[in-house]
């Protein structure tokens, strides 16, 4: 596994200063503690640190990092992904609301003819709740984010990859796709399946109990 610039120099810092909290990382490097987010949730993932509340980042080493990163690698999107739930651009914002807390998911994927053309998430339908506006009268359409605009991936792309996705762009859930002819020289996507945060979660209680 490569690591980038920015997570060879966290490590070597942690190395000479642990425990060291996030706050003395980032103005160490410069950066903000956003910033270093992804970065540690990462190095903290695959086993090289180790996060110590009210302590601090400790170093680990890299004996547990190679197990934790050649299982989650083997692991294909297909086979821990689960089924999207999807609603049409037509849908009203109101009934979206309702499906969504019916379904316990963070995300609806939106499709028209079984093509997916976006996503609305907790979020979206917040900033519209609290705007004023009659959720009754506003389909999905009219906020979501749209293609290409959504962050997917293939069946084949390996559980770490999704994980360091939904990471780093702070995103609920990941859409799986299969790729369809173009249309007008447009890339049109299916959606076979999602991986969310739930999803990887229970990937890392099942390589818990592997372990024990």
């Amino acid at each position: 596994m490569k690591l980038s610039d920015r997570q060879e120099e966290i490590i070597r810092l942690v190395k000479e200063n642990q425990p060291i909290t996030s706050e003395s990382l980032a103005e160490k490097l410069g950066v903000t503690r956003a910033a270093l987010r992804a970065d540690l949730a990462i190095l903290t993932m695959i086993g090289i640190l180790d996060a110590r509340p009210k302590v601090g980042y400790i170093y680990l080493g890299k004996s547990s990092n190679g197990l934790v990163y050649e299982y989650i690698s083997k692991i294909k999107a297909n086979e821990i992904m689960s089924k999207p739930t999807t609603v049409s651009e037509e849908t009203m914002v109101y009934d979206a609301i309702v499906y969504l807390f019916l379904n316990d998911v963070g995300t609806l994927f939106v499709e028209n003819n079984g093509i997916l053309t976006g996503a609305v998430s907790r979020k979206d339908f917040l900033k519209i709740a609290i705007g004023g506006t009659d959720i009754h009268k506003v389909p999905v359409g009219v906020i979501m984010t749209r293609m290409p605009n959504i962050i997917c991936a293939d069946k084949n792309d390996s559980a770490y990859n999704l994980a360091k996705k939904i990471i780093e762009h702070e995103i609920d859930s990941i859409p799986i796709v299969e790729q369809l002819e173009k249309i007008e020289g447009k890339e049109q996507f299916k959606i076979i399946g999602k991986v969310s945060k739930t999803n990887i979660t229970k990937l890392f209680v099942k390589l818990g109990v592997q372990e024990g």
